[in-house]
């Protein structure tokens, strides 16, 4: 879970320092730090939808695959 939290951390503080970076402007950095993470979580769920649609569920952890 340290591991988790801490590349979130991580994940932020590169989101910002790139923003700023680019834009120059504390505020829209700020701005792509809160708003990036929601669309990526939108645009991850959306992807996990096709990709079911498109190959099916995965097998569950432990499970074993029917063989042909």
């Amino acid at each position: 879970m340290a591991k988790t939290v801490a590349f979130g951390a991580m994940h932020v503080c590169t989101a910002f320092g790139v923003s700023y970076a680019l834009s120059g402007s504390v505020s829209v950095a700020g701005a792509v730090t809160v708003v990036e993470p929601v669309v990526n979580m939108v645009a991850h769920y959306f992807f996990d939808r096709a990709w079911t649609r498109r190959f099916g569920e995965a097998p569950a952890q432990g499970a074993v695959a029917p063989q042909p």
